[in-house]
């Protein structure tokens, strides 16, 4: 049996998506680790979400370290999560570890535009509505 498809679009039942983003492979994942854009970023691009990637700054909505924003440290797309240098969890040993942080929870505050494709894909979307 087949265990991912790209043509599936969508379900109700929990256990389906959470099968589909376990099954999925990593050009699909990128995708699953996408956050909400802040209000001014979502009027200047005219899109609601886009992928996190290193060096995005966020803003933690969700959670203990909730109206925090620091920038992204490190994208883990095995287990859909996000790491920040500002979210940390205490060790019984007393070291800090990173705290992960699901795409959902985080609302994007500032895009590292460094990358000339991912400026080319933010700005895709304003020509198609001028």
């Amino acid at each position: 049996m087949k265990e991912f498809s790209l043509h599936w679009k969508s379900s109700s039942n929990r256990r389906k998506r959470r099968k589909y983003a376990a099954n999925a492979p990593l050009h699909v994942r990128r995708k699953l680790m996408s956050a909400h854009l802040a209000p001014m970023l979502r009027k200047k691009y005219k899109r609601r979400s886009f992928p996190l990637r290193k060096g995005d700054t966020v803003k933690i909505m969700r959670g203990q370290f909730r109206k925090k924003t620091g920038k992204v440290e490190n994208i883990d797309r095995k287990s859909l999560r996000i790491y920040t240098d500002i979210a940390f969890q205490m060790k019984r040993d007393g070291s800090k570890a990173p705290y992960p942080l699901d795409p959902s929870n985080l609302q994007i505050m500032d895009i590292a535009s460094d990358d000339k494709l991912r400026k080319r894909a933010l700005e895709r979307n304003i020509r198609k509505v001028e």
